[in-house]
């Protein structure tokens, strides 16, 4: 017979999903450090052996990851599955970038929709960090690609966060770490044409605009914009490389034949 008595939460269990709360809702990024145990369990008001046990059982997930001697890490376990798989998928099938492309444009449109309704004042101030980092770069026009690269990801990703759908931030950031090579080459690309980069710091801006304004439309209209703009530009750029492929064939073709002297070549 049930005794109907209601069975007691452990402590560590409701540790464990206020950590895994902030796993999944960006709080707490893959890579990122645990705080000192004993500040920890200070800020959750826990003792130091509950708190341990509730990271075991994370480390035992796969969402953390103890190191000996240099502390607590949150793992890229959410993510990892999804972003190795695509990555090499877009390797062996370059064609599939356009579909990539088009389904990060939903993802934003949506999320910057949501972004501008939902967001916080401390997500609006997060934003408007990450956007005058990526301001500051771009402002250095061909100088520093990797940190524009960085820069870039790191303003959408924000406005991702700030949609406060834990999907939006997941997915957006596995699908950043999967097309990162390709934002970086269109990027290089862009900043050949003065004027092409000046556009796109303006869409920037006006995605940003949209944002502190708090409207929703501006701001899907406003990513709209953008990734239509990193298609076509997609689009030159390959046949930027493509020219640039068959004219170092003709040099090749071009030069003088090599001519043997004693069976050995010589140009």
């Amino acid at each position: 017979m049930a005794s109907g008595k209601l069975a007691v939460q452990r402590l560590s269990d409701t540790i464990a999903r206020e950590l895994e709360r902030r796993i999944l809702d960006g709080a707490l990024k893959p890579g990122d450090r645990l705080q000192p145990e004993r500040e920890l369990a200070a800020e959750l008001g826990v003792s130091r052996p509950s708190l341990r046990e509730a990271i075991q059982k994370l480390v035992s997930k796969g969402l953390l990851q103890s190191r000996q001697g240099g502390g607590t890490y949150v793992t890229d376990r959410l993510d990892a599955g999804f972003t190795d798989h695509w990555q090499e998928m877009l390797r062996q099938h370059p064609d599939i970038q356009d579909d990539l492309l088009e389904f990060r444009g939903m993802l934003e449109c949506e999320a910057a929709g949501l972004a501008a309704r939902r967001a916080t004042d401390a997500d609006i101030q997060r934003i408007g960090e990450a956007f005058e980092r990526l301001e500051s770069l771009f402002a250095q026009g061909p100088s520093g690609s990797e940190e524009q690269v960085a820069a870039d990801l790191a303003f959408h990703q924000a406005i991702a966060e700030a949609a406060h759908n834990v999907m939006f931030g997941h997915l957006t950031a596995s699908l950043f770490r999967v097309i990162h090579d390709h934002i970086d080459r269109n990027l290089k690309h862009l900043r050949r044409q003065e004027d092409d980069w000046q556009e796109l710091r303006g869409q920037h801006r006006a995605i940003w605009d949209a944002l502190r304004k708090r409207d929703p439309e501006a701001a899907r209209a406003a990513v709209l914009r953008h990734i239509g703009f990193v298609s076509e530009s997609m689009v030159a750029r390959a046949l930027h490389e493509e020219r640039e492929s068959r004219a170092e064939v003709a040099r090749r073709l071009s030069r003088p034949a090599v001519a043997k002297a004693d069976g050995v070549e010589v140009g």
